[in-house]
Formats: C-alpha cells, structure tokens, sequence
C-alpha cells in the first residue's frame, strides 16, 4: 500500500470539491476528514475574557470554570498552579495517516463485542463526529485513540527523567533515568517497512520496550510489553530486574501496580495502555477546553535538569510542590470519554479522558478510586513537532513532551521530562524482544 502521493491526493481532492466534481459521498466524506483533521483550517475557537498571553490564577479562575476540567480548576482555585493561554494552533497529523484514513474510513466497523473490529487496515478508524445517540460512540473513539499517529510509526524518548515529589513540601525524594521506544508492527503508514514490519509470528500490533538508566540501585530493570493485532488476547508483558539477573512475565494484575515506586501504572502510560475489551467506554459529550498544547522551543526549560550537546532542553516545572509543567495552553475541541474497568477488583472506579479532537492523544485523564472519590489527574503536555527537535520537524506526531501524575488523596507526584525523537533507527524491531532483555541486562 502507498501513501507517498497523498500531498498531491489531498490537494486534488480538495480543488474537485471546489469544483464541485466530487460525487455526494465522496464530497462528504471529504468533509468529515477535513473536520477530523483539520478543525482549526477556518476558525479558531473562543471564550468570553480568554485571550492568548493571559494568565488564569486564583483571582480570575472562577470566569474560565467551563473550559478548565475539574481537577485542574480545582487545583488553580487552590493556588496551586496558574495556567498561562497559548494561541490555538492545528497539529497537523502526518499527510499519509489522513491519506490512509480517507481510504479506509467506509470500511471499518466494531464487532459484536468491545475489542472486535473489522476493516481497519490502517489510519483513524472513525473520523466521523460522534453521535450522542450512539451507545457505542466511547468504544469508537477509544480506538481512534488505540490506532492514533502517537509517536507516529516508531519513536523514543531518550533520556525520560521521572521525578517522585512530596506536594507538600516540594522535597525531591527520587529521580529515574529511563529510555522508552515504541514501535508499531502494524499499520505503518510513514517509516518503511510500511504498511507492516515481517515476520511478525506473533502477530503484534505494537510494542513498548523500557530500559532504566539510572539510578544504580535500579540500573538495567527493563519492561517490554507487547500488544497483539487481536485486542481480546492478553498482553504479554515482561520485567527485567537488574539486581536479579532475569526475566519474569508479568502478571495481569501487575499493571495497575505502581509503577518503581512511582504515582503511575504501566496502565497509565500515554493516558491509558490497555485493550480496548478491558472497559466499558462512554462518550460523555464534545466541549471546548484549554489544554496541554504548546512549542517546546518558546517555553523558559529546565536548565538543569538535562541538556544535550544539541541545546536542547527539557519541560521545567514548579507550582506547588514543584509539580506542574511551566508550558502554555490552547483552546482546543475536546471529545469527553469515560471508561469504566470490566473487572471489579481494578484498583480504580472509572477514568474520565479528555480526548484532544484533532491528534487524538489524551493530554488531560482524571481517574476516579473504588469509592467514586477523585484520586489522581495526569497531565501530558503535547508539543508541536516543528518547534522541536529538528529531527521532529515534518513528523506529523504531537509530541509527548512533558507529564505529571499528582496522587490528591496523598498529596504526591511524579514527572516526567522527555527527549521525545521520531528517529526509527532508535527503535528497532529487534530491540522489543526478551531475548534482547537478557543481552542487554548482563
């Protein structure tokens, strides 16, 4: 399959619909990429009082409620943090993955069950607005996000610096060094081999291998996890301990641990990795909300912290506890999902995701305890991939640049500083396998 024309594809398209060429299914079909893909092409969202360069705080919070989810609202009329408005800009997703998206997009269809899905050769799945009529408009719009252009094909953040924090007192007790690669078997649309890397017995959709470089005690402990094309099988996820010398499969219940001590669960990573068939889904509605969207290379960064002989820097942070990204908001439209767990024993009631509309990745999740009380809200901010590293310029992939998994109830957090780079010779298939944890481990 070739989506190297889809420039030229999408510009013909787009001149026959001025034209008025186009078929009627074909027109609206055009439209319904051009919405997905393209919100902000003609207008830019707006908020009474809202202006790009502004700083919500304490004082003025109470008039921006409506576009603020609630933990966040509720940790500004704290004073916990401020919130500085940043221009409203497209994250245009790469040309390829809207071109696979247009080809496909009157194929796909859910099955009976969550986690069955036919058609959905690559691309987003359903580009289509969701209907509040649907019951299973959530369970659609998991899957956008499930076969989403985050990190695109293949991609590492490499150096990932989490830090543990009192919110308290702002005591650093902890910071990890690790390096994360991501790798899709299936569905590649950009990175050759496209559209899927072989042999792939096993029959996997994607992988995640992780490797920690520091600190000694925890020297070398990896996790690779891999997820198979058929979302009802389990995932087969493995951990290295360096202390140990060897590798243990991990079992199912282990993903919702915490993660090295830290306020996450593997379950966590990217606003959620899991199956599909493992929640029920809701949509609760579309809204318009200030999110986590920003240039790296604009931002006052973490001096400190990590800088390379390139000059880059990472995300730096304060608040209270030193807890929260100092980056810039932007207006943005917003698709509201719940996800309640299937199996009772889960440690948490429901997620609440917010779902950006145009990337499909999950800046902004608040998760909910067994008793229905809020507990913890995950922020990942999201970084235009031109205003980046070089490397990442052109890439189409929003960015995972910056996080921070605050515990309420403990009054904890843990961040995370990334060197996101979309660079497949950093993520190579032979990389995400235990037979490389074992190599690497010694």
């Amino acid at each position: 399959m070739n989506y190297k024309k889809s420039r030229q594809s999408r510009a013909l398209a787009l001149a026959l619909l001025t034209l008025g060429a186009t078929s009627g299914v074909y027109a609206a079909d055009e439209a319904v990429i051009q919405q997905s893909f393209y919100p902000y092409q003609n207008d830019k969202p707006s908020f009474a009082g809202l202006s790009a360069g502004m700083t919500i705080n304490k004082g003025n919070v109470a008039q921006f409620k409506e576009i603020l989810d609630p933990a966040f609202y509720g940790f500004i009329e704290k004073g916990w943090a401020e919130l500085k408005v940043g221009d409203t800009t497209s994250f245009d997703l790469h040309p390829n993955y809207v071109e696979a998206t247009r080809q496909h997009m009157d194929t796909v269809k859910l099955g009976a069950k969550p986690g069955e899905i036919s058609g959905a050769v690559a691309g987003r799945p359903f580009p289509q607005e969701p209907d509040a009529n649907d019951p299973r408009a959530g369970e659609k719009l998991a899957w956008n996000f499930k076969y989403g252009y985050n990190w695109g094909d293949s991609a590492a953040v490499s150096p990932f610096y989490w830090k543990f924090r009192d919110m308290n007192t702002g005591k650093l007790e902890r910071t990890i060094k690790f390096d994360f690669h991501f790798l899709n078997f299936t569905r590649r649309v950009n990175q050759e081999p496209t559209p899927a890397i072989t042999p792939n017995p096993s029959q996997l959709f994607r992988g995640i291998y992780v490797k920690v470089q520091e600190p000694y005690d925890v020297r070398n402990t990896q996790l690779l996890i891999h997820r198979a094309e058929d979302d009802l099988k389990r995932d087969n996820s493995w951990l290295y301990l360096g202390f140990q010398r060897r590798v243990r499969r991990l079992a199912t219940g282990q993903v919702t641990d915490a993660f090295l001590g830290s306020d996450l669960m593997i379950e966590d990573f990217e606003g959620y990795n899991g199956r599909i068939s493992d929640m029920q889904w809701s949509y609760k509605g579309t809204r318009f909300m200030l999110m986590p969207f920003y240039n790296h290379n604009d931002l006052t960064l973490d001096s400190e912290t990590h800088k390379d002989s390139d000059g880059y820097q990472v995300v730096a942070f304060g608040g209270q506890g030193g807890c929260f990204p100092n980056i810039t908001w932007q207006l943005r439209k917003v698709y509201e999902v719940e996800s309640v767990p299937v199996d009772g024993s889960h440690p948490l009631s429901k997620r609440v995701h917010y779902m950006d509309a145009q990337t499909f990745t999950v800046p902004r999740t608040v998760s909910y305890d067994r008793k229905g009380s809020m507990w913890k809200t995950f922020t990942i901010g999201q970084a235009h991939p031109d205003h980046h590293l070089p490397k990442n310029k052109g890439s189409g992939v929003s960015i995972d640049d910056s996080f921070t998994m605050i515990d309420i109830q403990a009054m904890h957090c843990t961040t995370g500083q990334f060197k996101g780079q979309v660079d497949p010779e950093m993520s190579k298939p032979e990389m995400f396998s235990v037979q490389h944890m074992r190599a690497t481990g010694n």
